[in-house]
């Protein structure tokens, strides 16, 4: 081969890696070897059809797979790392990141969302209980309604009914107290468009509400039945503790969407109510004590008074400052920690 046709054929290799990426398929997973490898070969026929019906306006020569797949290893304990590379060492439209430790599905999520090239992201769970077959149909939504992101709503869900009654309880609250109308944002499948996905900051278990962050960021969202399956192996991540977690991130969204670019009527408004009950209750025992009606001698309540605006005015600081802080700093650091990255 001259150095021509070599100089030819790398240039081609390089568009199709890197110019040609039309969709990502985002996957964390943890402790899932038995589901790796049916997940993948789920994935692998949904998104070569979808590739194949597809107009290829780069000419035949780059009609390469325009699809890639990452797959996150969220600190496993069995072998779902080894056939993660298993699988990877088999296609190349498969890229791999392992994390240190388990830092969970957030940051599984943040990882990939960093890692992805395509137009479109697309993100599922890897228990196989989202089916890859109803990709085609949410990417045709998302195009057709023109949409930013659709989300699944797993309408008919196949968990056992302590899982289902967590899940409704859990969807109301979040609509009630961001007002979106989505019925299931716990459903981990979801396809957005790449631009929706830039600057979003995600942590704790932040990924459970990033259609309100979007919708609050002026994101169109829409939703749609998808298909859902019992587990088949493994055990499920989801526990009491992860729901109480993820009620406290919420509170915080609720506050970040609402209050965001004018925190102090949050905090001003808690604060001021107790500088003002404070404020009330010294002025009214002022006027007793001057009017001759009371002694304020042996009385805790001239305490209680002075005690409730400071408590109004640290309580406004504190709580402004902390947030700041928080923030910040989860703006600048990754919830994640990576040691290994395959086929990059």
């Amino acid at each position: 081969m001259s150095s021509g046709e070599f100089l030819a054929r790398l240039g081609v290799v390089f568009l199709n890696n890197i110019m040609a990426i039309k969709y990502s398929v985002v996957v964390p997973a943890k402790d899932e070897e038995g589901n790796i490898r049916p997940l993948y070969e789920g994935i692998k026929g949904v998104m070569d059809k979808i590739v194949e019906e597809s107009p290829s306006p780069a000419g035949a020569e780059l009609r390469r797979p325009r699809w890639e797949l990452v797959l996150i290893d969220d600190g496993s304990e069995d072998r779902t790392w080894e056939k993660m590379r298993q699988i990877q060492g088999d296609d190349d439209r498969v890229r791999l990141i392992q994390f240190r430790r388990s830092f969970g599905q957030t940051a599984g999520w943040s990882a990939g969302f960093d890692a992805a090239r395509g137009d479109y992201v697309i993100v599922m769970d890897a228990d196989l209980q989202n089916d890859p077959q109803d990709i085609p149909a949410m990417l045709a939504k998302l195009k057709t309604d023109h949409l930013d992101v659709v989300s699944g709503w797993r309408r008919d869900r196949k968990d056992n009914g302590t899982l289902k009654l967590g899940s409704k309880v859990g969807n109301w609250v979040h609509r009630w107290m961001t007002g979106e109308k989505i019925h299931d944002h716990g459903c981990s499948l979801k396809v957005y468009k790449k631009e929706a996905l830039e600057d979003l900051e995600l942590y704790g278990e932040m990924h459970r509400y990033i259609t309100a962050l979007l919708a609050w960021k002026g994101f169109k969202i829409g939703e749609m039945p998808v298909r859902h399956h019992s587990r088949r192996t493994g055990q499920t991540k989801y526990s009491v503790k992860k729901k109480l977690k993820g009620f406290l991130d919420l509170v915080v969204v609720k506050f970040w969407i609402q209050y965001s670019a004018r925190p102090m009527h949050f905090f001003g408004a808690i604060g001021g109510a107790f500088i003002l009950v404070g404020l009330a209750l010294g002025g009214i025992l002022g006027v007793l004590w001057l009017s001759r009606f009371i002694a304020l001698a042996g009385r805790s309540t001239p305490l209680l008074a002075v005690l409730l605006v400071i408590v109004g005015v640290q309580f406004l600081l504190t709580g402004v400052l902390a947030d700041v802080v928080s923030h910040t700093y989860y703006a600048k650091k990754k919830a994640y920690s990576i040691k290994k990255r395959v086929g990059f």
